[in-house]
């Protein structure tokens, strides 16, 4: 039973925590005001929602989408908070009802809490009014002062880069630098708020192509933090801004949204009786520094992810199996029936329970790209035909997994005359074409029944029971077929996209899917909550992969952050090990000739595939941590961690150079080795001399490891080492 408990209009001020404890958040509701969300112990200046309408404006002139006229006209009508036990232990669901008197325009906030110290939110906007209203941008949330007492100029912005084969890059940038929200002593200017913003967005449906969905805002004195999320597999923007409270005090402004007009070229008629829904995002808040709010975002994105997959009648969430994938490094996307059994052989032998064939299954001429589209298995690549190879798989246990982008289709495709010309993405009435491909649009009826078809006859036929589904292109702005502005065209194709996932999974309960685009290019939460893993990078050099490795788990899940491990036969012992270790620092993704390697190359790559099945057993429930600090791209020593309960994993990758020593913050504890276990690890105590070298093992070099008086591990390699990697456990006493 749900315990439901509504209020009418309210006749006082409503000052009600989101969750109770330090750091919480305050609904704050009044009869005469908008209402509002504001950090504990933070000063009111920026309303929950904000609607930008044409022919109502900004209440302010500024370059945001804050201090509108409709959200500065805002009034609620009541609160209503419901028990949602299913989902969790203390779980429940406040919505926020606002009007309008203006328009007529009733706004609702709805504000799921899974029982974290975090919340998952979206608005609802129906016209109620007598005349159509055009809306160019709406908020899923703001929030004020969302650090509390912690101004604009106390706080740091963590904030993630991305480019293919780059992906996940972390600045931080205190909001009182240069590039930051400098302070304009706006109180001697009558009163104004600030007309800038500092914002992070993206655009086009490469969700994550430019910067990550999710950041972090931090006070510089590490008392407070609140780590933010975008879930949608489109165009969003972040924005920060400084706004000033009643008593002049200058208040930070945290707003999180969708596509908008300015930006994103969406707008949208809203005639009377009808709705709009923002796309969800995510707010967490701590009391410490950034890195506990990316941990506890990770708890709140499980949670998240769970009541997800419940709504979508699916079982709970699998304990990682150990994929390989014939790509990355090994074929190239140029399988056949002779280069694949001996590395189908090979990868049952190691311990692989997944096997991906990857891109080119379907090609005869040799040249796919722009012929996709139709998906048959090709008959020069597999004489005895594809299934000859999906039995040798499932002889050895495997599951058999295959390469689909099914968003696509090539010029060259006879699938592009055999659908109508409105089922794919069009701008003034011609198709849109990226790369010689053509790009289905997913809200017509055709294009889904066609990948339904697909995918249905790969499961049936070949008992496909995993498909990697990549996506290398992106259309720009969207579509102006059947949609008031191209912006609103795509974002209805990237719902619709997300329907059709449901709708795979709903018929396919057990089909694993794996969310990839030329990489991490939509690595966004609205793709994560629908698929078992993510390929977090295209990069082939293994020496570039780490900081790559390390910085995805402040976007993804352990779980589901596929790092790729490709070790190959004319690999040293190091080489080998480094590519495997950047595998083992979330969830391994294996690659490589294993079919051409000697058996002690096997069973170093037996050794890691049995590490990972150790890790996986807690993997579901660690949290990330960066004993170095978020990487650089270009630094010489790399490391991450995974924490959960007495036991630590630690990632460190050298990346070769003169800086030969590098220092840990690592909780108190036993260090050892995880992988390789043959590894040398020498603890020693004259920091200022190491140890005569001692001879390989197996071709490994010994690290050395001191404590420091402060308590930290200082890890050091001789001079002259060669790229090389460890995976460490910290093993702490139990009490």
């Amino acid at each position: 039973m749900l315990n439901e408990e509504k209020t009418a209009p309210l006749a006082t001020p409503r000052r009600t925590p989101l969750w109770e404890g330090p750091g919480a958040v305050v609904l704050d509701c009044s009869p005469d005001a908008p209402a509002s969300l504001v950090g504990e112990g933070g000063a009111l200046a920026q309303p929950l929602v904000e609607v930008l309408a044409v022919g109502h404006g900004r209440r302010s002139a500024n370059l945001r989408t804050t201090a509108t006229t409709v959200g500065a006209r805002l009034r609620p009508t009541g609160v209503t908070t419901v028990d949602t036990p299913a989902q969790g232990a203390g779980a429940r669901r406040v919505v926020v009802d606002q009007e309008d008197a203006v328009t007529g325009l009733r706004v609702r906030t709805v504000l799921e809490l899974p029982g974290t110290s975090g919340v998952r939110a979206w608005v609802e906007v129906t016209n109620g009014g007598p005349e159509t209203v055009v809306l160019q941008a709406v908020t899923s949330l703001a929030l004020s002062s969302p650090l509390g007492a912690h101004g604009p100029r106390d706080v740091v912005s963590v904030e993630g880069h991305s480019d293919w084969l780059g992906e996940s890059r972390w600045t931080t940038t205190p909001l009182s630098a240069q590039a930051g929200l400098v302070d304009l002593d706006l109180r001697i200017h009558q009163h104004q708020d600030a007309r800038g913003v500092r914002a992070i967005d993206s655009r086009g449906s490469w969700s994550t192509g430019e910067r990550a969905a999710c950041g972090v805002l931090a006070a510089v004195d590490g008392t407070a933090a609140l780590a933010w999320e975008v879930e949608h597999n489109g165009g969003w923007r972040v924005e920060l801004a400084e706004r000033l409270a009643p008593d002049d005090t200058a208040v930070l402004a945290l707003t999180l949204q969708g596509p908008t007009d300015t930006h994103h070229g969406w707008s949208l008629p809203l005639a009377p009786g009808e709705t709009f829904r923002t796309v969800p995002v995510h707010v967490v808040v701590v009391v410490g520094g950034w890195s506990d709010a990316v941990a506890e975002l990770t708890r709140h994105r499980r949670a998240v992810r769970s009541n997800a997959r419940a709504r979508q009648g699916r079982t709970a969430v699998r304990s990682p199996r150990l994929v390989f994938n014939d790509y990355m490094n090994t074929l190239m996307g140029d399988p056949t029936t002779a280069k694949l059994l001996p590395l189908v052989d090979a990868a049952a032998h190691v311990g692989a329970e997944v096997f991906c064939i990857d891109a080119g299954w379907y090609d005869d001429s040799g040249d796919w790209w722009d012929s996709v589209g139709a998906w048959e298995p090709s008959s020069t690549r597999f004489p005895g035909g594809l299934g000859e190879v999906v039995h040798r798989i499932r002889f050895w246990g495997m599951v058999p997994g295959l390469w689909l982008e099914p968003e696509v289709v090539g010029v060259r495709s006879p699938v592009a005359e055999q659908l109508p010309a409105a089922a794919f993405l069009q701008r003034y009435g011609q198709r849109i074409v990226e790369h010689d491909r053509y790009l289905l649009d997913l809200r017509h009826e055709a294009a889904r029944k066609h990948l339904d078809v697909v995918v249905d006859r790969l499961v049936d036929e070949f008992a496909v029971g995993y498909l990697k589904l990549d996506y290398n292109v992106t259309p720009g702005p969207g579509t102006d077929l059947d949609a008031s502005s191209v912006g609103d065209g795509l974002l209805q194709h990237n719902r619709a996209v997300l329907d059709w996932l449901d709708a795979v999974q709903r018929r396919h309960p057990e089909l694993l899917l794996e969310n990839c685009a030329s990489g991490g290019m939509r690595a966004d939460a609205a793709m994560l909550t629908r698929t078992e893993l993510q390929s977090t990078s295209d990069q082939q050099n293994p020496l570039l992969y780490p900081p790559i490795a390390a910085g995805a788990l402040v976007a993804i899940l352990p779980e589901q952050a596929a790092n790729w491990a490709y070790p190959q036969p004319d690999m040293s012992p190091e080489e080998m090990t480094f590519t495997l270790c950047t595998g083992l620092s979330a969830r391994s993704y294996l690659s490589g000739r294993l079919d051409a390697m000697t058996p002690g190359q096997h069973a170093l790559v037996a050794e890691a595939v049995a590490v990972f099945g150790r890790t996986r057993e807690w993997l579901t429930h660690s949290v990330p941590r960066w004993p170095l600090g978020l990487p650089g791209w270009t630094d010489t020593w790399v490391s991450s961690a995974l924490q959960h309960d007495d036991e630590t994993q630690v990632t460190v990758w050298f990346r070769g150079g003169p800086s030969t020593t590098c220092v840990l913050d690592l909780p108190d504890g036993v260090v050892d080795v995880a992988f390789p276990a043959a590894a040398p690890l020498l603890e020693v105590q004259d920091s200022d001399r190491l140890p005569v070298a001692v001879g390989d093992v197996d071709g490994l070099v010994a690290w050395y490891l001191q404590r420091t008086p402060e308590g930290r591990v200082r890890l050091e390699v001789p001079a002259g080492t060669e790229p090389s990697a460890r995976v460490l456990r910290v093993r702490r006493p139990r009490a």
